[in-house]
């Protein structure tokens, strides 16, 4: 060890004193080399370096900690301004951006365009395949209307099947255009979860006026949506202020129709379904009414649209089917008894797709000791459009409970021939509009027999609907149409009219034989 040099010694305090306050002042960089003495000084000098060190790799740390939180406080931050904005299940904006994009939109040199439109068929959808899958559809519903609609132009996603899009600096013609768009996008099926589904879409469109806000807006799209599926599901409807009435008197009426299912109000009529050949009356189709306490008597295309979109349909629909099985059962009891007979009934794409629909017709058959074999029910042509499974799973099963089932509107659809080939169809019901002219149109006399040859050709029995005189029930008879329903053997009328109309069928033939 050297001997110290007492000036020396003064000279490394005065530095070590240097360190500590350069230390202090928050330079933690600042180290000092200690010298060959290797006296105690020196120990403090390495003490303090050693200290520095530490200090530093803490700080260091600390600053990178803070650093991440500071990151992750913003990223939470985010997160929390998307989910104010933005829908977490489509990622498109939600309410509350969209109020804001039309507040901005309306300040623009053009007001903008506000479309609302919501899926046609996707509470079917969700009823019979379950959320996880309807979510899904949502997701690529969401997929198709960006993909059809331009960079500046928000998309939205209201809540549930509902969306809203605003469109800006676009003429009249180019946002009917981006409806049309949308319509076509959602025209073909949607693959998800292993299922193959089936949505459309009606559409309102809002003309944005200078002065309106958002609300207002939304308001009137949402007006104009409705009057779209009042005129045919999806269809396109440009708000006009006559609607707003319109809409106002269908909040009435849907408040009247849960009143009026709980209050005996609605009634089942009954419609003759006649054998051409020999005139007998061998089935009726059940058909619902609403004796309405001020309008009167008002017929399903009235009123069956607000029970869809109220969510009442199903309800209604079991009741129809009950009523009439009950009724039935009446008259095999009383007036047909052995007699060869049977009940038609309406089945709509919602009851037809929810769970357990099957059962709970089967069940009903039970509960009133009906015959299955009794039982047709109609379906209409368009229901059976995209080969929806629960649909097929739901005719099958009906099929194997011995329940007919019948083709209902033939002729309207897009592919009609290709039903007739379903095993689990026994009745094809002829449009009325195919029998319109028959007597006199060779052309539309043409068509028909083309239609009733391929029906016969498969083994399945043909109803002409829409018979309205005599000339047309022979045409159809010589064509080789064994069934007819229509205005020429009567209107729908109450059950007690029909039982009369049927004891004094039954008496007649009893009469014969």
């Amino acid at each position: 060890m050297a001997t110290p040099d007492p000036e020396d010694r003064d000279v490394r305090l005065d530095q070590l004193v240097e360190l500590v306050v350069t230390l202090a002042s928050g330079d933690l960089d600042a180290r000092m080399a200690p010298s060959p003495v290797a006296d105690r000084i020196d120990a403090v000098i390495v003490g303090m370096n050693m200290l520095a060190e530490e200090l530093q790799a803490l700080t260091t740390g600390f600053e990178e900690r803070v650093a991440e939180r500071t990151q992750q406080l913003e990223d939470a931050q985010q997160q929390l301004e998307r989910l104010a904005l933005y829908d977490p299940l489509t990622g498109l904006a939600n309410r509350t951006l969209l109020r804001e994009s039309i507040e901005h939109a309306m300040n623009r040199p053009a007001p903008p365009a506000v479309l609302l439109l919501d899926l046609d068929g996707f509470k079917a959808v969700n009823d019979s395949f379950g959320h996880s899958v309807g979510d899904m559809l949502l997701v690529d519903v969401a997929r198709r209307l960006r993909a059809v609609t331009r960079e500046r132009d928000t998309v939205c996603r209201l809540g549930g099947d509902e969306f809203a899009l605003v469109i800006l600096d676009a003429s009249d013609h180019e946002v009917l255009d981006i409806a049309d768009r949308i319509r076509t996008a959602l025209s073909t099926p949607v693959h998800v979860g292993g299922q193959s589904c089936w949505v459309g879409a009606s559409i309102g469109v809002c003309f944005a006026e200078p002065g309106q806000d958002a609300d207002t807006l939304l308001r009137d799209a949402d007006t104009a949506m409705y009057a779209a599926k009042t005129r045919a599901r999806g269809s396109v409807a440009i708000y006009e202020p006559s609607m707003h009435a319109a809409a106002l008197s269908r909040v009435l009426l849907a408040e009247e129709l849960r009143t009026a299912m709980t209050d005996g109000e609605l009634l089942v009529h009954y419609q003759p379904i006649v054998e051409l050949l020999t005139g007998r009356t061998c089935g009726v189709e059940a058909l619902v009414r609403w004796q309405h306490p001020v309008r009167g008597i008002l017929v399903p295309g009235e009123f069956i649209p607000v029970a869809e979109d109220t969510g009442l349909l199903v309800v209604l629909d079991r009741w129809v089917l009950d009523t009439a099985v009950a009724q039935l059962a009446s008259w095999r009891a009383t007036v047909l008894q052995g007699v060869p007979f049977g009940l038609h009934v309406n089945v709509s794409p919602v009851e037809l797709r929810s769970p357990q629909f099957s059962e709970a017709v089967v069940g009903c058959l039970e509960r009133h000791g009906v015959d299955p074999a009794d039982l047709t029910l109609e379906v209409t042509e368009t229901q059976m459009m995209g080969e929806d499974a629960q649909t097929m799973l739901a005719m099958t099963a009906l099929r194997s409970a011995g329940i007919r089932v019948a083709i209902d509107d033939f002729g309207t659809g897009c592919s009609s021939l290709s039903y007739v080939r379903r095993e689990f169809v026994d009745v094809i019901k002829i449009d009325r509009s195919l029998i319109t002219g028959l007597d006199t149109d060779p052309q539309q006399h043409r068509i028909a027999a083309a239609i009733l040859a391929v029906v016969a050709a498969f083994g399945l029995a043909a109803v002409a609907e829409g018979v309205e005189n005599a000339a047309q029930a022979e045409q159809l008879r010589a064509l080789g149409c064994r069934y007819g329903q229509g205005y020429q053997w009567g209107r729908p009328v109450p059950a007690s009219t029909m039982t009369t109309h049927l004891r004094c069928t039954v008496d007649q033939e009893r009469r014969a034989d």
